[in-house]
Order: structure tokens, then C-alpha cells, then sequence
């Protein structure tokens, strides 16, 4: 199957001009992980992530998404889905810009690792188990944790999401996209409500709930349904209560590719 017959065309896109202000409106309004950035011709220059989003410290408007976006790899409609899924898998994204050629950097859509999920044959899922992919050694936050100290733990470990743990128990998951859809993507000098970081809430304020979580027993078919079904970048794996592990979809792309 070719990634033109999966992507997503007509995307939605930032121009380099634009303000960060504006992109982590759009981000925050549409759900977005990653956005492509594009110059006046349409040519995609580049893609602002949820990360780059929180690295912006500055509390000034005038600050634009040109000198913010990361490299991205390249992706052609006419390419394999595997092959650019694996492409998507070695640089750690869930969404990337398709080009129009190796010749033309014209935007011409979006492909997103969702679209990989719903176009996979079923009889080429590889019959393992979760706890086959999963990450044992999982980084987690308490409740009480205040965004600011989760945030600086993210940026050191390069996790997008942790766990969050009371007593033992797995009561809930924090993401960067739950802190910028809160409004705190300045959360290390301040955040958009004026708080400094010393005073940043706790995870439980912002954190998803209910905990959504699989059993290391659950398959790969099953877990890819779950992420389907539940809209997330990443799953708890739990085994008589307790967590001991993780899975994210980039992990489940591996075990193909």
C-alpha cells in the first residue's frame, strides 16, 4: 500500500511567519501532535511538535515558528506505507509531512501513524505479546507532583507521557498534550495564566483519567484496536494491579518494521 492512499490530504499547516502564540492555539484546539511548517511557496520547511511547543520560555508575542521547527524525515505519496512508517519510527514521530517529490518540497499531506493502524493486515501482525515490546523500566509521576518539576522530567528523559501513580496504584496518564491543552506551555519561567513555575499546579489538575491500561498478555492486534479505539499516544501495562510497563504505538510499529 502507498502512503498516498492512506495520508490525510488538505492538512492543516503553520506558516513559518506565524506566531508561536497562534501555533499553540491551533495545537491545543485541534488535537494536534505535530504540525508541518511551510514557507510562501507552500514548501514545507519544517515540523513544530508538542516538544518544541514547550521549549518556547519566552512570554513575548512576537516570537514566530520559523527558527522553532525540527528536521522531519522524508515522505513521498508514492513511497511504501512500511517504508515510511519506519522512516516515521527511526525519528520519533507519530505524524509526518508528505512531499510532493524528492524534487518538490510542496506540502501534499499529512501521514500519521493512526493511518498506518487502520491500514495493517491483519495476518501479517506479528502474533506476540505486549510484554514482548514493552518498556519495563517505566519513568512515572506522583499526583502531587507539580507540572513544572513533570515537564523538566520530560524534557531530560525525551518521554512524552508518565504514568501517574498513588501508592502503588495507577490512577491516571500526564502527556505534553495534556499540559499545553491546559494552558501551561511556558511552564518553566511562566505559564499563560502567569504562573511562575514554583507555583505550577499539581498533575492531578491536568492529568487523563480514567487510567487506561492492558495486561502483558494482550496481543498485538488487540493493542493496536485499544489505541484506535482510545485515541492515545501510549498505554500502561498492568499485571495484578501493578504497573510494569509501557507501550506505545511507535513500539508496536517496530515489531513490523
Amino acid at each position: 500500500m502507498k502512503v498516498k492512499d492512506i495520508m490525510t490530504k488538505n492538512p492543516v499547516f503553520l506558516h513559518g511567519s506565524d506566531y508561536m502564540t497562534h501555533a499553540r492555539q491551533v495545537m491545543r484546539d485541534r488535537h494536534y501532535r505535530t504540525l508541518p511548517v511551510v514557507d510562501a511557496k507552500s514548501r514545507v520547511i519544517g515540523l513544530l511538535t508538542e516538544k518544541d511547543i514547550l521549549n518556547i520560555y519566552s512570554t513575548k508575542s512576537n516570537v514566530t515558528v520559523e527558527g522553532f521547527a525540527s528536521e522531519f524525515p522524508f515522505v513521498y505519496p508514492d513511497m511504501e506505507m512500511m517504508l515510511a512508517a519506519k522512516l516515521m519510527v527511526e525519528a520519533g514521530l507519530g505524524r509526518v509531512p508528505v512531499l510532493k517529490s524528492g524534487q518538490d518540497m510542496t506540502l501534499a499531506g499529512i501521514l500519521s501513524i493512526v493511518d498506518i493502524f487502520r491500514n495493517l493486515k491483519l495476518d501479517k501482525i506479528p502474533l506476540k505479546k505486549v510484554s514482548e515490546i514493552m518498556t519495563i523500566d517505566v519513568k512515572t509521576c506522583s499526583p502531587k507532583d507539580n507540572i513544572a518539576k513533570v515537564w523538566l522530567n520530560m524534557k531530560e528523559t525525551g518521554f512524552s507521557g508518565f504514568p501517574v501513580v498513588k501508592n502503588g496504584d495507577l490512577i491516571g496518564m500526564v502527556t505534553r498534550r495534556n499540559i499545553i491543552k491546559a494552558g501551561y506551555a511556558r511552564i518553566e519561567r511562566e505559564d499563560e495564566q502567569g504562573t511562575r513555575s514554583t507555583m505550577s499546579p499539581p498533575v492531578e489538575k491536568i492529568m487523563s483519567t480514567p487510567a487506561y491500561s492492558l495486561s502483558p498478555e494482550t496481543g498485538l492486534k488487540e493493542a493496536i484496536q485499544a489505541f484506535l479505539k482510545l485515541d492515545v499516544g501510549r498505554l500502561s501495562v498492568v499485571n495484578d494491579g501493578k504497573l510494569v510497563g509501557i507501550v506505545d504505538r511507535n513500539d508496536i510499529i517496530k515489531a513490523f518494521v
